[in-house]
Formats: C-alpha cells, sequence, structure tokens
C-alpha cells in the first residue's frame, strides 16, 4: 500500500511539471519562424534544436560527447524563461539580471518534480549555462546557429527590429568555435553574405 502511495505520489510530481511546462508554449521568442509570419515560441525552439542535435552531430568538436546529454540539455534549457521571460540575447540590461531571474525561475520550475529528475534537470541547465563541457559547448552551438538561420530566411528581421549591427552579432557568436569549428566557419560566411544582402541595412546608412 505503501509503494503504490509513493509511486502514486511520484507519477502525480511528473505529471504536474509536465502540465507545468506546458505554458512554454506561450513564451515567445525575437525571431520570425522561417516564412516570417510569426515570431517563434520557446517550445517550438527547444524542438528544433533537439533535432539539429542529432542531425549535427558529426559537426561538434568532440566526436565523443554524449549526443541525449545535449538533447537533454536543449530540450529543457529554457523552461526557466516561463518565469524569467526571454531576454534578448543583445538586451544588455536584460542579461544583467538574466542569471538571477532563471536561477530562481529554475528552483521554482524544476522543484515540480521528485527530487531525483530535480537535481539532474537542475544540474544539465546549469551545466548548459557554464557552457565548459563538450556537450554544453555543442549545444551552445545550436543554441546560437538556429536564430541565426531564422534572421537570414527573413531578412535579418531581428537585427533591423532592434538596429544590432553586424559586428555585435560576430561578437555574440565568437563561442560558438568551442563546440564546433566547422559550424562556426559556416556561421562566418553566412553573417557575411547577410552583410551583403543588405540585412543589417542600418550600416549602410
Amino acid at each position: 500500500m505503501d509503494t503504490c502511495k509513493s509511486m502514486n505520489e511520484r507519477l502525480n510530481q511528473q505529471i504536474n511539471f509536465i502540465l507545468e511546462i506546458d505554458k512554454l508554449k506561450k513564451i515567445y521568442r525575437q525571431s520570425l519562424i522561417s516564412d516570417g509570419s510569426r515570431e517563434e515560441n520557446d517550445a517550438e525552439h527547444s524542438w528544433h534544436l533537439a533535432v539539429m542535435a542529432i542531425i549535427l552531430k558529426e559537426y561538434a568538436n568532440d566526436p565523443g560527447l554524449d549526443i541525449l546529454k545535449v538533447v537533454k540539455m536543449v530540450l529543457i534549457h529554457d523552461i526557466v524563461e516561463i518565469d524569467a521571460g526571454d531576454t534578448f540575447i543583445y538586451d544588455i540590461e536584460g542579461n544583467s539580471s538574466k542569471l538571477q531571474r532563471e536561477s530562481e525561475a529554475a528552483l521554482r520550475l524544476f522543484g515540480f518534480l521528485p527530487e531525483d529528475q530535480q537535481d539532474e534537470f537542475k544540474s544539465l541547465w546549469e551545466e548548459f549555462e557554464a557552457k565548459e563541457t563538450s556537450e554544453a559547448k555543442f549545444a551552445a552551438v545550436l543554441d546560437r546557429l538556429e536564430p541565426l538561420l531564422l534572421n537570414t530566411r527573413t531578412e535579418g528581421h531581428t537585427w533591423k527590429k532592434h538596429h544590432i549591427p553586424s559586428e555585435r552579432v560576430f561578437q555574440k557568436n565568437l563561442h560558438v568555435k568551442e563546440g564546433s569549428v566547422e559550424l562556426w566557419q559556416y556561421i562566418n560566411t553566412m553573417i557575411q553574405d547577410c552583410i551583403e544582402k543588405g540585412y543589417f541595412d542600418h550600416e549602410n546608412k
């Protein structure tokens, strides 16, 4: 009887977490989806990164990295934004309080889970944020590549909207080479192409 009750409590905790993270579908990002019709939400972003992790694994600097761990990281890394909101990468003021807001969110949201899963999710989130392991570095590559791809398909929508110069885009993406030199080379070429196409139009004024 006690075992059954314990199992039910665990399952209830897990179901409550699953329902809570449904709110991620309502957190919208700055990037438009590729057809330019609307903003992307966090759940879509996380799904996109998970698929990219599987497809692009061969380009990781570390061929021996744990791709399942990468997939887990990219699926949970933005859950904290349910409470903390999406912080635009080029927002200096917003990023100054980002860690504190997201740390508090991690405690509440992962707190829905049973203790063992709570510890695992929090550890994965912290690892992703630290960007020190091979898995975290590659996850960070994907997190930067995806919005860049969307910007190339929407003629630099986000860059134009917020008047972001190409130099800042280069600077904010330099860390990509730590996880994948090949994908950094691809991104570098992609940004140069966007400059030539006038997707950073304020630079030409």
